[in-house]
């Protein structure tokens, strides 16, 4: 069969991760068709490869916030610009990103409504009138739905005008309640990044400069992509009783007094997706977590014009379906060479291979995508093996990434190896907990604080800051991030 000489092109033309990391970044997303520019500055069209690994993302965390007792709801994505003011700290810290709605048809609107680029204020407003007594608490809600955030600098999946992703939020009786709460939640998306995602994250608190506008204190999930940079793959923020003040949010104690709730917001996005480009994928292009993957078997019949072989690919298919593993036949007029190669940039964590002598010995060849190892599996119990096979190329991928990630990161004890280190990863370090030094260290290095990790947070006895020498106060990391 004659090769689509356009398409060819299409499958094998990616920029080199080493050469031009960014370009890698975007022929990848464009090329496998996870994604499209709109007309619509800053904002994307998610085609559907792209957008069936939301689907997934979503029906897994879904699961899981279900289990611990959250419920979905919605709220409106237009707030009162009154309602966004009641909370000076947060409004403030969104004030640069927010697009503001001022007519209806050709009215001028007597308020300004803010289109939502997160949902603490108008939720809040809802916990004010929901939540009187200590008998309505905990109320654990969640939602998923889409922002907007004015960006100036975008790119897809990392940053974007409009993204989706979801909310949860909480309000306690109690300050212990809520930062239980928080720390839960937290634990819940490492578990989903590393046992899903196949992403090692490092877990911690943000400083005082980085953490959520109006917060308590923000944690956060930080990874580290291939080009050494820090990706914020999610957050989870204790309010205290911040907003419950200013909203309002008060309930009748047990002993018949009026309290203040304590609330929490935690939430995740699209940028996963991103992330999950950007740390596994090569040069080939995208490497699918198995868990994630829209099809995480194609079949390729070899030699299909023979007798039987399509027979036995649409057996097989069936086979590993019935046994709830997304497979598909790929049965179209191209070379095999060609479906190879297009296969392997859509990143498909198992490619199966069957032709008439694999027929014969009753056995099929499978490649998997993270390694390109070839292994021969019977065709008897053939989904046992591949649900085998799939678990082995997450552990795989997760070991791989985990490696890259401690290798590329180093401890600094001056602030001349700091500044080198930031060039190319992580770097831990001392640190006073100034958040004037922090913006120097910034100013000077293009690094940010990423978190103050759970392990390993305390600073030696005696230590002294990286940068300005005082007593140290804590461990932290540095990194240039997305």
């Amino acid at each position: 069969m004659a090769k689509n000489n356009k398409n060819e092109g299409f499958v094998t033309q990616i920029a080199s991760r080493q050469e031009n990391f960014p370009q890698w970044y975007t022929d990848v997303v464009l090329k496998t068709d996870m994604m499209d520019y709109s007309e619509v500055r800053g904002c994307m069209v998610i085609k559907p490869y792209g957008y069936r690994v939301w689907e997934l993302i979503q029906q897994d965390l879904d699961g899981k916030f279900k289990a611990t007792g959250h419920q979905n709801a919605y709220f409106p994505m237009f707030i009162p610009e009154s309602l966004l003011k009641k909370e000076a700290e947060h409004v403030e810290g969104f004030a640069p990103e927010v697009a503001w709605v001022t007519h209806g048809g050709d009215e001028l609107l007597t308020e300004r409504l803010c289109v939502r680029p997160t949902s603490e204020t108008i939720i809040c407003s809802m916990y004010s009138k929901w939540i009187q007594s200590y008998r309505d608490l905990p109320l654990l809600l969640n939602q998923w739905c889409n922002v907007v955030r004015w960006e100036k600098n975008t790119r897809p999946f990392l940053r974007t005008s409009e993204f989706l992703w979801q909310e949860g939020h909480t309000a306690h009786a109690t300050f212990e309640e809520a930062q239980a709460e928080t720390i839960q939640q937290l634990h819940t998306y490492r578990d989903f990044m590393e046992n899903t995602l196949a992403i090692p994250v490092i877990c911690g608190r943000k400083s005082e400069n980085e953490k959520f506008a109006g917060a308590y204190a923000t944690y956060t999930l930080e990874a580290m992509m291939q080009d050494g940079k820090a990706l914020q793959m999610g957050t989870s923020h204790n309010l205290s009783d911040h907003f419950a003040k200013a909203y309002e949010i008060n309930y009748l104690s047990k002993d018949g007094k009026l309290e203040p709730c304590y609330t929490t917001s935690w939430g995740v996005s699209t940028r996963m997706i991103g992330g999950m480009i950007m740390v596994h994928g090569d040069d080939r292009g995208l490497v699918m977590p198995p868990r994630v993957a829209p099809i995480q078997a194609v079949i390729l019949p070899i030699a299909m014009h023979k007798p039987g072989v399509l027979e036995k690919a649409d057996e097989l298919y069936k086979a590993l379906t019935a046994q709830g593993i997304r497979a598909k036949v790929d049965d179209r007029d191209q070379s095999a060479g060609w479906k190879f190669n297009e296969w392997e940039m859509k990143g498909v964590p198992v490619r199966i291979e069957v032709g008439p002598r694999d027929i014969e010995n009753g056995q099929v060849m499978a490649v998997r995508r993270d390694s390109l190892e070839k292994q021969a599996l019977p065709m008897e119990n053939l989904a046992d093996s591949i649900k085998a096979l799939l678990d082995s190329v997450h552990e795989g991928m997760f070991q791989k990434a985990l490696a890259f990630r401690e290798a590329k990161t180093v401890d600094a004890d001056t602030f001349e190896a700091l500044s080198e280190g930031v060039q190319t990863g992580f770097v831990r370090a001392n640190w006073c907990g100034c958040s004037e030094c922090e913006e120097e260290i910034k100013a000077k290095t293009g690094a940010t604080t990423r978190c103050m990790p759970f392990d390993g947070a305390d600073a030696p006895e005696g230590a002294v800051c990286v940068h300005c020498g005082k007593p140290a106060k804590t461990r932290i990391y540095f990194a240039k991030a997305y």
